[in-house]
């Protein structure tokens, strides 16, 4: 049975990800960009990842980096890391190398001081998971027609695999489209978007990479700024590739708005809006977000995946709403 999406619950666009840096602010950005061996998906992916925290003083005098680390990964096909190293340097990041399951518990306990400082650095390493998992997307649209692999959604080890994906998230719940449980599934609704940076700011963003050919980019911008007893949140997310034309294609795509209390570090109102997502369902996820309201935005890294378990939940909005468990760390710069 197909899923009954409430009206008015959908993509509303691409945003614009680059809005100005308010004053006595902190801005947060970070991308993380695939590319891969070969023009084949099968063949080992490198990983560049940059973050960086930026403060735009009252005056509005010229922004002051706080913080900036870079990340390269070589990860094998089935996702497994067999290169990792930073700058500046960490040691002991090679206890990633190899391992096979539960990389986000073992980046918790092995690095308890980037995760307690909520390093530029912490949010690279949680986002490998995420970025790895989407990262095939991008050959979507460099991949001819003809060359296209000819499948039966009715074989039965393709059906094996749908009934795996049942209920891990809102838009996977059972009867939706993208499961195609009655035939062909759903194809991606992707977008156009702009490319980063937009604008004239040159403290905007951090360094970007850029390739014409096959890749894959996780973006985030989270902005925290005062107004009276409470942090104004402003976050932008995104899965994106590049294209033959040159265009840059999302395929995920989030804004989040929240207001946390400045004592207590509760959450005082929380919006995620679905920009561009692939699925019909996805933006359901959406719905059950303001469970989030009056949680101890602190613990998002954990709350986030307990109160949207599921089809209450959407994978990437998910992770979009993790990494806000930063936001006192980066306004603690504010006060």
């Amino acid at each position: 049975m197909a899923v009954d999406v409430p009206e008015g619950i959908q993509p509303v666009g691409p945003a614009v990800p680059t809005p100005a840096r308010n004053l006595s602010s902190i801005r947060r950005t970070s991308t993380i960009d695939a590319t891969w061996d070969s023009d084949d998906r099968d063949s080992p992916m490198q990983l560049l990842g940059r973050s960086r925290d930026i403060c735009t003083p009252t005056d509005g005098t010229a922004a002051i980096v706080l913080a900036e680390d870079v990340l390269q990964v070589t990860t094998q096909p089935n996702r497994v890391i067999s290169a990792i190293s930073s700058v500046p340097p960490r040691t002991g990041l090679e206890v990633l190398i190899d391992l096979k399951g539960g990389l986000r518990s073992k980046i918790v306990e092995s690095f308890p001081d980037e995760v307690r400082e909520g390093t530029p650095l912490y949010l690279l390493l949680d986002d490998i998971s995420g970025a790895t998992l989407v990262s095939g997307f991008a050959f979507m649209h460099w991949r001819k027609p003809e060359d296209a692999p000819l499948v039966n959604p009715l074989d039965p080890e393709i059906m094996a695999r749908k009934l795996k994906m049942v209920g891990i998230c809102a838009g996977f719940q059972s009867g939706a489209s993208a499961l195609g449980e009655d035939g062909p599934p759903a194809k991606h609704a992707t977008q156009i978007v702009p490319n980063l940076p937009i604008g004239s700011d040159p403290f905007a963003w951090h360094e970007l990479f850029e390739t014409n050919e096959v890749s894959a980019r996780r973006s985030r911008r989270i902005d925290v700024w005062r107004e009276e007893d409470e942090w104004i949140v402003d976050s932008f997310f995104q899965d994106s590739g590049t294209s033959p034309s040159g265009n840059r294609i999302a395929v995920h795509e989030y804004t989040i708005r929240a207001r946390v209390n400045v004592i207590s570090g509760l959450v005082t109102a929380i919006q995620a809006t679905p920009q561009v997502l692939p699925f019909v369902e996805c933006p359901m996820a959406t719905l059950a977000v303001h469970r989030l309201q009056g949680q101890p935005i602190r613990e998002f890294r954990t709350l986030v995946n307990e109160l949207l378990p599921g089809i209450d939940g959407c994978t990437h909005m998910n992770d979009a709403l993790r990494a806000l468990a930063e936001v006192p760390v980066l306004a603690a710069h504010l006060a």
